[in-house]
């Protein structure tokens, strides 16, 4: 599970209070001056990032590091297949007219395509990376056409209608009362499976050990073929085997120089499940994978979240390699020490309270590549493995991608936070102790949060009980626990805060603030909120602020005809979240389906639309975009006369577009159609 970058984007990017833009060197030295920005257009804003600690590894390390980039960046077509049928199609059309055009290129139709591309890869496709919407082209489909024609470029039929037509409108559509697995557009199931047939299909499937129920799902593609339902599994030989060998090919050289022996075991059965597609042996390479937990060098690769699927069963393929921080890790490692501590004392039932919180582990890391589902769109912290029996019988790793938050925080204000905070106090609270309490939002998040809790004996897993709902009650479960223990004497017992108080209260500002109107700058006037993580902030804020309002807890304010959400009394918001907590624990643990579709549906879908309005129009002035993503590192390695790495550099890409292409030139693994 994973913390997205909408908390990072509105929680740090706009309201971050940090230096400017300064200019760059090298990623991985000494050097101060860095350039974070690379361009930004549309909605988005493309950054850098550093490789902190890149000299310190040794020549295996790196090799190690280059290996397993390596292999995620091969299965990257993975994903853009995954998210819908046409997009590889449509990528290698746009992408040979985009180099090969010598026509005008001064045009607002022009200028309209190349802005729609570069959307176009920063989604992984034609759905917004986090609306899911269809994105709207600037320009008309004749005008394609000339392009087409001029370039000598074939894109013909469905895959050139539906860039203009209404046809397959949403990615995910995770609406009430419809057949959210027919209406969704995500290449996960064939275009005439429906929710009924996923959840037959699934029913008849049953574990060896109902104690250690496999991720059924997980890693295929559920098709009907005359009536017939089937999946089609991701593995070598089977759907996206060439590009699963490749993957596979640089997991071998990485298995090589491997750090330490639990490692390379780890790889190894990583390897077995590619080319087998077992789910048993996934199970067993999580559990190998978890309790690997010595080296400086870790990693993410396989299909891996379920948020891209509306009923929760399928994977998005997805890589981060990472480099431990040593010196911030210690830091937060009291937080996965203390990790029993924070469930003995949580406001949950004792009956969903765990007796032994088992492996927890947290490491603050440094990125050094991402693809798939991480990329350019990244997370900022990760909890894995996902399945609930090896959380509670082995683990679970989490981490906080700490250059990817320094880049945020590095990258320039924005203003916003003065347009938004109710007055100078709170204002002051934020430029004092927001990044602090940001960072260990995430960390409890994280470590304690997807830690936390139990099912109840019987229980089925939440994509079974909670189904659609599962993903945002998940999440917000998570913030509730981070929100709860970041008001608490706690964390300066252990040495995490100087005023325990102070933090707080910029974490409940920010929370508030962000839920009830800053995120809502990312939705078109009459949408929905449909997002999971988008959804768990609202419900969370919306839930309190609705409870709250006997005691005037939250007050809603209009001055100057602006709005306002100003926290009156911190002790009782800390109350209303220990017991929204408990309820959402109760929830899960239960499998309380309509519970949760009222929490949710009541709170966390519907939009004020008279606040939505006036938030847009409030934003128009700040020109930075609300979605931010990066351009990675690039590895170059050196070799001697016999063909062995003697050293790796890194260098920076100086543009989004030039990394884009080479990527599809580099990594072209998949055919157009799969």
């Amino acid at each position: 599970m994973k913390l997205k970058t909408i908390f990072c984007s509105v929680m740090i990017v706009l309201f971050a209070m940090s230096c400017g833009n300064d200019t760059a060197e090298k990623p991985g030295t000494s050097e101060t001056k860095f350039d974070y920005n690379v361009e930004q257009f549309a909605d988005i804003k493309i950054l850098r990032y550093q490789i902190p600690g890149w000299d310190d590894l040794t020549i295996k390390e790196q090799k190690l590091v280059y290996y397993l980039t390596q292999a995620g960046l091969a299965g990257r077509d993975i994903m853009w297949d995954q998210n819908y049928r046409h997009n590889l199609k449509i990528r290698k059309a746009l992408e040979n007219v985009y180099t090969s055009y010598k026509g005008e290129k001064s045009s607002d139709n022009w200028k309209a395509f190349e802005t729609y591309l570069k959307r176009v890869w920063f989604s992984n496709g034609i759905h917004h990376h986090y609306s899911n919407d269809k994105i709207k082209p600037g320009f008309t489909s004749d005008y394609l056409k000339t392009l087409l024609s001029d370039t000598q470029t074939t894109l013909e039929n469905d895959a050139f209608d539906v860039i203009f037509n209404d046809a397959d409108n949403k990615k995910v559509n995770q609406a009430k009362d419809v057949d959210n697995v027919l209406l969704s557009a995500v290449n996960f199931y064939g275009p005439n499976v429906t929710n009924k047939d996923v959840e037959i299909f699934y029913r008849n499937k049953k574990s060896l050990d109902p104690k250690k129920p496999l991720s059924y799902g997980l890693n295929s593609q559920l098709v009907k073929e005359n009536d017939v339902l089937k999946e089609r599994v991701y593995k070598s030989g089977g759907l996206y085997g060439s590009a699963i060998d490749e993957i596979i090919k640089w997991l071998t050289k990485a298995k090589s120089v491997a750090e330490n022996k639990a490692q390379g075991d780890a790889i190894g059965l990583l390897i077995a499940y590619y080319y087998s597609g077992s789910l048993q042996i996934w199970d067993d390479y999580n559990v190998a994978w978890t309790a690997a937990t010595a080296g400086n060098v870790d990693y993410i690769n396989s299909f891996i979240e379920v948020y891209n699927d509306p009923l929760g069963y399928r994977g998005s393929y997805e890589t981060i390699v990472q480099i431990n921080d040593f010196d911030m890790s210690q830091k937060m490692k009291v937080l996965s020490d203390n990790a029993q501590w924070f469930e003995d004392n949580s406001p949950l039932m004792d009956a969903h309270k765990k007796d032994s919180v088992v492996g927890v582990t947290y490491k603050v890391v440094n990125v050094a590549g991402e693809a798939g589902d991480a990329s350019p769109s990244t997370p900022i912290g990760v909890n894995l493995p996902n399945a609930n029996w090896i959380r509670a019988a082995v683990g679970s790793k989490s981490v906080s991608l700490g250059n990817i938050i320094h880049s945020y925080n590095n990258a320039g204000s924005s203003g916003r936070l003065k347009e938004f905070v109710h007055d100078d106090e709170e204002y002051e609270l934020e430029k004092a102790h927001g990044q602090v309490a940001d960072k260990l939002h995430t960390a409890l998040h994280e470590v304690i949060g997807h830690a936390s809790g139990q099912l109840n004996p019987g229980v089925g897993e939440t994509k079974e009980t909670l189904k659609n709902y599962a993903s945002t009650l998940e999440e917000g479960r998570a913030d509730l626990v981070g929100l709860y223990y970041l008001y608490s004497p706690k964390l300066q017992e252990l040495g995490l805060v100087d005023d325990w108080q102070a933090v707080g209260k910029a974490a409940f500002d920010g929370y508030i603030r962000n839920g009830l109107m800053t995120q809502l700058i990312r939705l078109n006037i009459g949408d929905d909120v449909e997002e999971a993580h988008m959804r768990n902030r609202q419900w969370v804020s919306a839930w309190a602020f609705e409870k709250g309002k006997a005691d005037n807890v939250i007050e809603k304010i209009t001055r100057d005809g602006k709005t306002y959400f100003n926290i009156n009394d911190y002790e009782k918001l800390h109350g209303l979240f220990g017991q929204l907590l408990r309820e959402t624990q109760r929830i899960k643990s239960e499998g309380d389906y309509e519970a949760v579709e009222a929490l949710v549906e009541g709170y966390g879908v519907k939009v004020d639309q008279e606040i939505h309005a006036e938030v847009l129009e409030r934003n128009k002035q700040f020109p930075s975009p609300p979605y931010s993503g990066f351009v990675n590192p690039v590895m170059v390695p050196e070799a001697n006369d016999a063909g062995e790495i003697t050293a790796i550099k890194i260098a920076q890409p100086e543009t989004f577009d030039g990394q884009m292409l080479e990527y599809s030139k580099n990594y072209n693994f998949l055919p157009t159609e799969n």
